[in-house]
């Protein structure tokens, strides 16, 4: 079968920006790296001669919200009529547009704004790291990295499951050696791994507690929780450390979260980066991006920046080196003003601070097997201990370079141990691992091809980095010092904050474009026409932008299927090179028999995830009279659109990019020989263009059915947040728990400690040696009966003692209180006596208030009187152990009624004398005109001179 295969790059690298208009900068790249094979058993030569394909760089450019690429990671393959936009920005103002936003297709002018998926605006960056985690949030008009409930801003990556709840972040750490079995740490690198796969074999004899293999081959872990053995998959296990995230950011944002940017490693694979993703949604979470560390490093280095060289000028470029607990990456950027493009990135997975301690932890196993015959790797408990402790003197050798002790009290059968080591002896047991760090730096300068002194500065961030030898390592290499301007542990959590500050509309962020890179090529395959044959296309080559898309065009007239993994598979750190298969359905021939044709788009989206996006059949149709058959192999979009509307779209595109000055790249064709053929004159294209108006294209979206390498399904997934819920609705109930069983003991306490001193004169001896007896049995049921009760156990056993406790507090209250009320009472009716006493000396202030009124205020002031002596007389003489006669809350009362009664009588105001207008009276009888007719023409004459001269400041008359 004859067929036509077609590839068209979308030249333009996609970052997100949601928001209602973005000011983009547009980076327009040629691609001319496509590789493309044919393999076939027969008629090899004869497949070659039938095939032709097609390189374009097509100019429409279309930006993806966080929304669209939520529906496309959740494997939604729908038609989003979109191309890619050459780079992410942080402009969301629509009148901050610059030129090169004018770069719009019709489509994309209608398309809806992008909204954050909840969580009040918040926005959030996190570090999902090996040993630690960091959150910085944007606030206050800058980022800033957030303490948890401890005070620290570092939470560590643990998990401590119990009996009856569970602890993460800094509760778990401290239970790391209590807890061995149930305390999980370390689980990262089981990121989208089987069981069986190589490095959770070997990251299985380094962990403590037990992995196991789930249903769907994937690893997970074995614990007790809830008194029963329980498995959990290792995007429950980062679930619950995410959710444990997210509460401190809401702790400390007082709002809701939801939007989020998160971190990964550069080298995950697809299947990784899928995972921690199936993660975040078990957490609640809507993560906007997976970004690279070293990119997120990048970006927060860059955009604070004020000197970087503008766009037309020579990058700055610049090498970041990141080693933390467990893994080694570099990266290389290129950054002009407003703009960062990382070029390449290389790693070491298996080189990090842990290796540097497990060196420290082997010597000392060695030394303490020789010196106290024990074998430490025998005893886990032992062995986490002595991990802690060279993990410590790891970090003193980096400060010190003198002998530094090593002292473990009780470390294995009631011994304890020392031993020493310095610097110098530390770098020899480490050679062979600092011998690693040079190769990612040449390799990475290789492939960015880049000499030492076209690189600025080197700035390193990550734990491991503070080693004076790696640092020694780097220096030797680059021939330059280090800069450290960056927070090794936070920078990373910065720059993912600043990425999702980017992509929220809520905030206002400097322009910052970013482009990121593909860490390995990857290729399709599927199967052609020909018996046995098969096709291969490396669609995105190692370090190759991203995000992108292509669009390829195949001839079928079947439903085909269409297979995606890594070219290079000793280039991956992963078993298996499968990303995924993709079956394109309802493919059938055209009406006349020939093959149809159908679009299939690819992507690498913003999370770095492979995808077939979209696939459509085009229907190319001839009007009447018109028997033109040129091929039209213009990439715009596909959904419904006509060619008098693609073409106009064309029109407009060009139109635009004069506008910005940029250049337009014409089409190219290569055979099957490679050579390039020339590109079609103006003239010819204008025809061309013509003969397309005549035409009519119709564009049917096509079902994909896609079967991702290690993919979560959505029923596992459900299942998982369900299961998420209520292990957080259990933390909470056992919280309230232990919150009511705390009250109880800390009652018990607080009322003993009261007998003994302030409440002591309120309570008689046989009271005392009752109440004191009730408190030591409550004492003794809690640590026994008590210890393990349900909640309202508690809250009855409170009640109970109060019933106790509060008539003697209640004592202590009013002695204390009543005092302060029968003086402000007393003083109350002293000062309406003294009033009384003014009005009977016919005082003038109170000459007004009428007589039978006073007398009534009199006999009310008489009897509160006698109610306060007769309520002080009989409370006097009381003890302090019985009830009082009266209460301070009668008193207040009787306070207050009082007030009421007497003040609007005593305070009663004093009527006006309208003196005033008697003196007026007389000024205009001995001084006003004659009459009452001549006052009112002067009256009137005033007021038709005010109104005259009101009148001549606005305007001027003209008789």
């Amino acid at each position: 079968m004859d067929f036509l295969f077609i590839i068209t790059a979308a030249g333009a690298i996609t970052t997100l920006a949601a928001a209602a208009a973005v000011a983009a900068l547009l980076v327009i790249t040629t691609i001319n790296s496509l590789k493309w094979t044919t393999t076939d058993n027969k008629n090899t030569e004869k497949s070659h001669q039938k095939t032709k394909v097609t390189f374009t760089v097509p100019t429409d450019m279309k930006q993806e919200t966080p929304k669209e690429l939520d529906k496309q990671q959740q494997g939604t393959h729908e038609e989003v009529n979109e191309k890619e936009q050459g780079s992410q920005t942080s402009r969301r103002n629509p009148s901050s547009r610059s030129l090169e936003e004018d770069v719009v297709t019709a489509a994309e002018a209608s398309a809806p704004a992008a909204r954050p998926l909840g969580g009040g605006m918040s926005v959030v960056g996190i570090d999902l790291g090996f040993l630690n985690c960091y959150i910085a949030v944007a606030r206050s008009g800058g980022i800033e990295t957030i303490a948890n409930e401890y005070s620290d801003r570092c939470t560590p990556a643990c998990i401590s499951l119990g009996s009856r709840t569970r602890a993460i972040g800094n509760a778990a750490k401290s239970q790391i050696v209590t807890n061995v079995r149930n305390t999980l740490h370390g689980f990262k690198k089981l990121h989208g791994r089987s069981f069986d796969d190589p490095i959770v074999q070997t990251e299985r004899i380094r962990l403590p507690y037990e992995l196991q293999k789930m249903p769907n081959g994937s690893a997970g872990v074995k614990v007790r929780y809830l008194e029963e053995e329980r498995p959990f998959a290792i995007e429950q296990v980062t679930g619950m450390l995410l959710a444990k995230l997210k509460e401190t950011s809401e702790n400390a944002l007082k709002k809701p979260v939801a939007d989020c940017v998160i971190s990964i490693p550069s080298f995950f694979t697809d299947a990784e980066r899928r995972s921690v993703m199936a993660a975040a949604q078990v957490a609640g979470l809507n993560c906007l991006r997976l970004m690279n560390e070293t990119t997120a490093v990048a970006l927060a280095y860059g955009i604070y920046k004020q000197d970087l060289p503008l766009l037309d000028e020579k990058p700055r470029n610049v090498v970041f080196i990141d080693m933390g607990h467990s893994a080694y990456q570099v990266s290389v950027c290129a950054f002009n003003k407003g703009k960062l493009k990382v070029l390449a990135t290389t790693f070491d997975p298996y080189l990090g601070g842990r290796n540097f301690d497990e060196a420290l932890v082997d010597y000392f196993c060695e030394e303490f097997k020789t010196k106290y015959k024990i074998n430490v790797k025998e005893n886990s408990r032992a062995l986490l201990r002595l991990y802690q402790e060279c993990e410590k003197l790891k970090k003193l050798m980096s400060a010190n370079a003198s002998d530094l002790p090593l002292n473990i009290e009780c470390f294995m059968n009631d011994l304890d141990v020392s031993s020493k080591m310095n610097r110098a002896q530390f770098e020899q047991l480490c050679a062979s691992l600092l011998a690693r760090v040079e190769p990612p730096l040449k390799a990475v300068m290789e492939q960015a091809n880049l000499q030492r002194e076209d690189v600025s500065s080197i700035e390193i961030v990550g734990g491991a980095t503070r080693i004076p030898a790696v640092k020694e390592q780097i220096t030797k290499f680059f021939l330059k010092d280090i800069s450290t301007t960056l927070n090794a542990d936070e920078a990373v959590a910065r720059g993912c904050a600043l990425q999702c500050a980017i992509l929220s509309p809520a905030f206002k962020v400097r322009e910052f474009s970013i482009t990121d890179i593909v860490p390995y090529s990857i290729t399709l395959r599927w199967k052609t026409s020909f018996e046995d044959g098969t096709g291969e296309c490396e669609v995105f080559c190692k370090n190759h932008p991203a995000p992108f898309s292509k669009v390829i065009t195949f001839h079928k007239k079947e439903p085909f299927e269409l297979e995606a993994f890594y070219t290079n598979l000793h280039e991956v750190p992963y078993p298996d090179p499968r990303i995924g298969s993709f079956t394109i359905q309802n493919v059938f021939p055209q009406s006349d028999g020939d093959s149809a044709k159908v679009k299939v788009k690819v992507r690498v989206n913003i999370h770095g995830i492979f995808s077939v996006a979209s696939a459509s059949v085009i229907e190319k149709q001839n009007l009447e009279g018109d028997h033109s058959d040129t091929p039209m192999e213009t990439e715009t979009s596909f959904k419904n659109e006509n060619k008098d509307d693609v073409d106009k779209m064309q029109v407009d595109q060009e139109g635009a990019h004069q506008k910005c000055h940029a250049e337009h790249t014409p089409e190219e064709e290569i055979d099957h020989t490679g050579a390039k053929t020339k590109s079609l004159p103006l003239d010819k294209q204008d025809r061309l263009n013509q003969n397309i108006k005549k035409g009519k294209v119709k564009s049917i979206d096509l079902p994909i059915q896609s079967s991702l390498w290690r993919q979560l399904g959505q029923d596992l997934l459900n299942s998982y947040i369900e299961n998420e819920g209520k292990m957080i609705m259990q933390d909470k109930l056992e919280k309230e728990r232990n919150d009511a069983k705390n009250a109880v003991e800390e009652y018990v306490y607080d009322f003993r400690d009261k007998l003994g001193t302030v409440y002591d004169k309120f309570i008689t001896p046989e009271d005392l040696s009752k109440l004191s007896a009730i408190l030591e049995d409550t004492e003794n049921w809690l640590y026994e009966e008590g210890e393990d009760q349900p909640k309202q156990v508690y809250v009855d056993k409170l009640q109970e003692l109060k019933k106790y406790g509060q008539p003697i507090q209640m004592k202590y209250m009013e002695h204390e209180e009543r005092p302060k009320a029968l003086n402000d009472l007393g003083k109350k009716i002293q000062l309406v006596m003294k009033v009384i006493e003014a009005y009977r000396n016919k005082d003038e202030r109170y000459d007004h208030l009428d007589p039978a009124e006073m007398e009534k205020v009199e006999k009310y002031i008489s009897d509160a009187m006698s109610w306060l002596n007769s309520k002080m007389n009989a409370q006097n003489k009381l003890s302090l152990t019985q009830d009082p006669v009266v209460k301070v809350s009668e008193i207040v009362a009787k306070s207050k009624e009082l007030d009421n009664f007497c003040n609007p009588i005593i305070y009663k105001p004093k009527p006006k004398v309208e003196v005033a207008e008697d003196k007026a009276k007389a000024n205009s009888e001995h001084n006003g005109p004659m009459d009452r007719q001549s006052g009112t023409e002067t009256k009137q004459d005033t007021t038709k001179d005010n109104s005259q001269h009101t009148k001549s400041s606005g305007e001027m008359e003209v008789d």
